[in-house]
């Protein structure tokens, strides 16, 4: 609820901060994310995957409200650190967590069913984001933070302690390797990822920012056109999984769907009518994530063994992480001094670009 609101409540008259200083604040926010993806991963090997994110979930939803509090710029910066770094060390745990449930016949599937439920959230929290907003920007801390605890709750009755057994066997893969980062295919992976969510996260910060100061969009309107994302993938998104998983190599549907997200992109490009190119694009944005995220989580768990999936799941983490600091950063300074136009050619080139590249690891 309160990320793709961030940005407009930094540049709200209530705070006053411009778009590059709320870019910045999103930079941070990335920083925090990447650093605790590295320790959640590393922490999850070590004592299991049902503690790490029992504490992240009930740590983050204590700092979610200490964060609505805050009016120092440089206070923001900090609980924003330390916000992140929680929810992002929660990731690699609940990966893991995924992977340990599932069988391989069904694990795509399995990743689906979970984004499944982040975006019924994503669309509620989207929708009821944009009206709460209207009333007081606050109120989306105090939801978030109350729905974090309330999950740490839920896990906690529903969900008893697994004891993650770390079996190694003679039968694992050949390309199978016990240190993540000596897997040179995967850490080229690990790149172009960080390219293309470089391009993606634009979706939660510059795209409400740029609704509403470029195309004029009440805040309610953007919230439901947000919304409209999550409510998409929910409907849709299991169904195509089911039809497509295992008919093609993962990374065949992850070119496809990055392709459309940079089109999607390109398309706020054309001078048509405001709404419709704004319910347009997140149509295509949509089916382009789709495509290609669950596909990711197939490809890095297909590499793993039960003794490093950590490492691995942390690496993917990091690299969305390190986006979520290079992408609203950069794409706040671009859209600043450049215009939002020369961010959209931008990052729908940039998302093409990294399409390609995902089609040559295919290959």
């Amino acid at each position: 609820m309160v990320v793709p609101f961030l940005t407009l409540y930094l540049t709200s008259p209530e705070m006053g901060f411009t778009i590059g200083e709320a870019g910045i604040i999103f930079g941070i926010f990335g920083l925090g994310a990447f650093s605790g993806a590295w320790l959640g991963g590393r922490i999850t090997d070590k004592i299991g995957f049902y503690p790490v994110q029992i504490f992240t979930l009930l740590i983050g939803g204590i700092l979610f409200i200490v964060l609505g509090q805050m009016k120092s710029y440089y206070l923001i910066g900090t609980f924003t650190f330390l916000l992140s770094f929680f929810n992002e060390a929660f990731r690699p745990a609940n990966s893991t967590a995924i992977a340990f449930y599932s069988k391989e016949e069904n694990r795509t599937r399995s990743y689906a069913l979970n984004r499944l439920a982040i975006n019924l959230g994503w669309a509620v929290g989207s929708g009821l984001g944009g009206f709460l907003s209207d009333i007081n920007f606050e109120l989306l801390f105090w939801v978030d933070g109350i729905t974090n605890i309330m999950a740490a709750f839920l896990l906690w009755i529903y969900l008893k302690p697994a004891v993650n057994k770390l079996v190694m066997k003679d039968s694992l893969h050949s390309n199978m390797i016990q240190s993540a980062h000596k897997d040179k295919k995967y850490v080229s992976f690990i790149l172009v990822t960080t390219i293309f969510a470089c391009c993606f996260f634009q979706l939660f910060n510059n795209l409400p920012l740029y609704f509403n100061k470029d195309l004029h969009l009440s805040k309610p309107l953007i919230g439901l056109i947000m919304a409209s994302n999550g409510i998409i993938i929910a409907i849709v998104e299991m169904v195509l999984i089911y039809k497509l998983e295992g008919r093609r190599k993962n990374t065949h549907y992850i070119t496809f769907g990055v392709l459309l997200v940079g089109l999607s992109f390109l398309l706020l490009n054309i001078p048509v009518h405001p709404l419709l190119v704004a319910i347009t694009m997140m149509m295509l944005v949509t089916f382009g994530e789709i495509l290609s995220l669950p596909f990711m989580n197939s490809y890095w768990i297909g590499r793993t063994q039960s003794t490093n999936r950590g490492q691995y799941a942390a690496l993917y983490t990091m690299a969305w992480s390190a986006a979520q600091t290079i992408g609203p950063m950069g794409g706040a300074q671009i859209a600043q001094y450049a215009g939002f136009n020369t961010l959209w050619w931008i990052v729908g080139g940039l998302s093409i670009f990294a399409s390609f590249i995902f089609w040559k690891l295919e290959n």
